[in-house]
């Protein structure tokens, strides 16, 4: 194989497609804008505390993430939570920690655009061109997020425009005894509260003190977008009755996903201009779920190998 790949995003699309190009022999460099991988596959840490904020569990249909879901299992880096909902362990980012082992992860980057010259693509950060030029850069971020990237590196790619998110405002509790919830975890179809869940039920999870995750629906969230991280927690706290929390919490931190979950998907497994040696992938090609990354990511990737072939 020839060719040294960028990929910008270590999410589950991003460390898919490069599990997907190291299957081959093709090196990469994943360029990361934070110092954690994952992605919404998050876990937020307060001094003892933890929370997964993000992503609250995952699912595997296909065989080829069910094998792999299967080897995490096997590594300690995920188990079961419920019947067919698996949870990454010790935190949610588990599975992507077990993806990148071997991988060359530069965090901390947040990449501004793409510049191609004689030798191929450069990355540009705050501080100019990074180290290294490229013979193709996959884009594993969220879709608003791609189309500024692809246009610096003049390519277009009209799928990405029809993509739609729905943001979510998660809170993250913390209770001095039993919070109440008679679940682990409950939806609800209506109202401001759309999921919540005993953080401290999942496996590998410590059980005491109560933490407790709440996620806004779709529309609560969008009328709060733009509300502070100290108003929405106190707004959702108000709601908390409702949904039979009635204890009041002694620890309550809330967090913005902006682009969280799929509402409209590009219908496409990834996108690829080969002129350009530019992809893109993520979970908003397929479909709101964490499989639906990885699948994406893993046909990004093995695209971009047969091309660098």
């Amino acid at each position: 194989m020839t060719g040294h790949v960028a990929i910008v995003g270590a999410g589950i699309a991003g460390l898919a497609a490069a599990r997907r190009l190291r299957e081959v022999g093709v090196d990469c460099v994943v360029f990361e804008k934070s110092r954690g991988l994952g992605g919404r596959m998050a876990t937020r840490r307060d001094g003892d505390l933890q929370f997964d904020h993000g992503a609250q569990y995952f699912t595997a249909r296909g065989a080829r993430f069910r094998a792999l879901v299967d080897a995490w299992q096997a590594a300690g880096a995920a188990a079961e939570w419920f019947d067919g909902g698996f949870v990454g362990v010790p935190g949610m980012s588990g599975p992507a920690r077990a993806m990148a082992d071997g991988v060359e992860v530069a965090g901390g980057t947040r990449v501004s655009g793409l510049r191609r010259d004689a030798d191929g693509w450069r990355v540009l950060d705050a501080e100019g061109a990074r180290d290294g030029a490229f013979a193709a850069v996959l884009l594993a971020v969220p879709a608003p997020q791609a189309v500024p990237l692809a246009a610096s590196a003049g390519v277009t790619f009209p799928a990405l425009e029809a993509v739609r998110y729905a943001p979510c405002w998660a809170l993250m509790l913390t209770f001095d005894g039993p919070s109440g919830l008679a679940e682990d975890h409950r939806r609800f179809e209506s109202g401001a509260i759309a999921w919540i869940a005993r953080n401290g039920s999942k496996p590998g999870r410590d059980a005491a003190p109560e933490t407790v995750v709440v996620h806004a629906s779709p529309d609560w969230s969008r009328a709060h977008l733009e509300t502070s991280t100290e108003d929405a927690a106190a707004a959702l706290i108000a709601e908390l009755p409702g949904v039979g929390v009635t204890p009041a919490p002694v620890h309550a931190v809330a967090h913005r996903w902006r682009y969280a979950m799929i509402e409209r998907a590009a219908e496409e497994p990834c996108l690829w201009d080969a002129a350009a040696g530019i992809g893109a992938c993520g979970d908003w090609c397929l479909g709101p779920r964490v499989e639906a990354a990885f699948d994406s990511g893993d046909a990004l990737g093995a695209v971009a190998a047969e091309a660098l072939s």
